[in-house]
């Protein structure tokens, strides 16, 4: 298991639960605790994709119309890695497992990955403003860690929770509550989610008690939600919460 250190506690806490709660001061009865979803939250994981797919194709030597449908079924589909995969090794009849496609896909994917526009300038300049930081994601731990390693914001944050590492997904209320103990608070004093996912990232979080800025990328048509906010990027929703703060 992960914990991220924090500057008011020294190293000898290291790998224990630690009670923080009066550092971090409140907003109307609900703390200064701000998680955040990663994939198409923080960082552009369709741009990251797009790249991985050309390299691919022009690995396997594919024509356009092969590309195009790699994409496509991102883009339309969003299935999990292991079916995508498995269709990939069908379409294109490749003799690789797919265990084997799918490992190599997480191996490259978090040297693509990069930090939408402004992300990790608004993310410091909460943590400046007093917030606590953090972040939940699903998936895999070999590429969810290396995308935050890679993109800095591993050292961005004051701690994360990765599914594939804790063994629990969104939206399950336990994530988010490592997240939340990890940001030295308690999830039952409140907080912020900001994710794309209208049942992981904001059901989820309104079930553990938090409230929600939804990150509307159009990929959920028709979807009715109870976010408390919805933006069209995440330096939205962090001006979102960082002017409830400055208003007070």
């Amino acid at each position: 298991m992960i914990l991220k250190a924090f500057p008011e506690v020294g190293a000898s806490v290291q790998g224990q639960a630690v009670a923080i709660e009066p550092l971090v001061s409140k907003i109307d009865d609900v703390q200064r605790l701000a998680l955040f979803d990663l994939d198409r939250t923080l960082i552009d994981l369709d741009a990251a994709f797009r790249r991985w797919a050309e390299e691919f194709a022009e690995r396997l030597h594919l024509a356009p119309e092969g590309l195009a449908w790699l994409i496509s079924q991102d883009r339309d589909a969003r299935p999990h890695r292991e079916v995508f995969f498995s269709k990939v090794r069908e379409r294109f009849a490749l003799t690789e497992p797919v265990e084997e496609l799918w490992a190599d896909y997480r191996r490259r994917m978090p040297h693509l990955v990069q930090c939408y526009p402004g992300v990790l300038a608004g993310l410091a300049d909460l943590r400046g403003a007093g917030w606590r930081v953090g972040i939940v994601t699903n998936g895999m731990a070999d590429n969810q860690l290396g995308k935050l390693r890679s993109t800095g914001l591993a050292d961005a944050v004051d701690g994360y929770a990765v599914s594939g590492v804790e063994g629990i997904r969104k939206r399950e209320s336990g994530l988010f509550e490592i997240a939340a103990q990890r940001c030295g608070t308690n999830l039952a004093e409140g907080g912020w989610m900001v994710g794309d996912n209208l049942i992981a990232d904001i059901q989820g979080a309104q079930t553990a008690g938090l409230r929600t800025i939804w990150i509307d990328r159009g990929t959920w048509p028709g979807h009715e939600h109870q976010a408390d906010h919805v933006v069209a990027d995440t330096v939205d929703a962090i001006a979102i919460i960082r002017d409830r703060h400055m208003s007070r």
